[in-house]
């Protein structure tokens, strides 16, 4: 008998988990000593390497077969690939997640592409399983979230364009997680939704898509221990947006296309770090008094915003300017008024400033003289761009001569 067959099955089994479960399963016909061992595996990872469709067949007949007879008392992680679902009906994917979920599950990644229709394939024993801590759903998949819904243990929940049976099914599905703190969702283009409520007290980590072709009348959010947010709403269809207020929040990314951001501003008021890209203008009015790192998509800002902002953020210290791939460039944004005041942020705080794809246009050179006159305890300035946009040489000559209020800052072009 080899060395590693006599070792024990605990050893052994934790040495089938650094392989993946496809290989693990394979041992079985090494010896009577391993047939049976994979069975043990806590880890399940079924689909991502079956490419072919008589391997994704295997798959199904392997699952159908050998999935009941799992040995383990716990799987701690069962994910299912399936990206070419024809092998796979609906009723076999539902009884394979079921037996996961008998072992005391704690978590579930679902990857599921039919491109005719988005059946249930989740049965409704996941809904009230105690013990799962990870959900993850993406692609063709129904989302009917019976009454009786209660995930106790929940904490991660990351789905994307999945389709909901009705308005209620994900508001259901969220205010019955009591210790969420992390939540995904990505709205399926073409789909409709009514009103998106996230109410969820324990929430930390927010992130939401709203696509362009999305129908949504509305979005809520109640998220009051919330400490990451990020929003990317592309819908252009008039809706509203009612955000109530953040006090512990760290780090938002807000892009949208809304006519009109004041509830989402003075939601965010309290974060230290902040990227932003929006067309729309905020009132004045609010104060960034925790802000110290601030991104603007300058591809849609004009700089009366920028030192709109600069204004409202008093302990600033670095600013980053750059341009979203799918945003389009518009110099006419960058024109610079000059202010009646030197923000704060410029007098005091301010040390780093980065220009990502600067274009040499008399308004983004303006502007970038203007840090550089006003800002006195700046460390650096970084500018990157591109050389068939704007001559390296002549760039440098341009703001190397410019005055400078810090005596130690330091130009870097990139």
């Amino acid at each position: 008998m080899d060395k590693i067959s006599g070792l024990s099955d605990e050893l052994l089994i934790k040495i089938l988990l650094f392989v993946p479960t496809k290989v693990a399963v394979s041992t079985s016909i090494l010896s009577k000593r391993w047939e049976y061992l994979w069975m043990w595996l806590p880890k399940l990872d079924y689909g991502s390497s079956y490419d072919s469709p008589s391997q994704r067949e295997k798959l199904r007949c392997f699952l159908e077969k050998n999935l009941p007879l799992h040995r383990a008392p716990v799987i701690e992680s069962f994910r299912l690939d399936l990206i070419s679902s024809k092998h796979n009906s609906p009723e076999s994917i539902k009884l394979w997640v079921v037996l996961a979920v008998s072992h005391c599950l704690r978590e579930l990644e679902v990857i599921y592409d039919n491109y005719q229709r988005k059946p249930n394939i989740l049965p409704s024993n996941l809904y009230t399983c105690k013990s799962l801590v990870i959900l993850k759903l993406q692609g063709d998949i129904l989302v009917d979230v019976p009454r009786m819904v209660f995930l106790p243990s929940l904490k991660t929940m990351h789905i994307r364009s999945v389709r909901y049976l009705n308005e209620g099914s994900l508001q259901r599905l969220l205010s019955n997680c009591p210790v969420l703190e992390d939540l995904l969702v990505d709205l399926s283009v073409g789909d409709r939704i009514g009103k998106l409520t996230v109410a969820v007290p324990s929430l930390q980590s927010l992130s939401l898509y709203v696509p362009n072709s999305y129908d949504v009348d509305g979005i809520v959010i109640e998220t009051p221990s919330l400490k990451y947010f990020k929003l990317l709403d592309h819908n252009r269809k008039s809706h509203y947006c009612l955000v109530e207020n953040m006090p512990n929040l760290i780090d938002a990314f807000v892009d949208v296309d809304l006519h009109n951001i004041n509830s989402l501003i003075g939601s965010i008021t309290s974060v230290k770090r902040l990227t932003i890209c929006s067309e729309a203008m905020y009132v004045e009015g609010f104060v960034f008094n925790q802000l110290e790192h601030l991104k603007l998509c300058f591809g849609k800002f004009s700089s009366d915003l920028l030192v709109r902002l600069l204004k409202d953020s008093s302990k600033l210290k670095v600013l980053d300017l750059y341009e979203m791939d799918d945003h389009f460039h518009d110099d006419r944004m960058v024109y610079l008024n000059q202010p009646s005041s030197v923000p704060e942020c410029m007098l005091l705080s301010l040390q780093t400033f980065k220009w990502w794809g600067y274009t040499g246009t008399p308004g983004e050179r303006d502007l970038a003289v203007y840090i550089l006159k006003n800002a006195v305890h700046l460390k650096t300035m970084t500018i990157s761009s591109s050389e068939h946009e704007v001559p390296e040489l002549e760039m440098i000559k341009e703001l190397a001569l410019s005055s400078r209020a810090s005596t130690t800052c330091q130009l870097v072009f990139d």
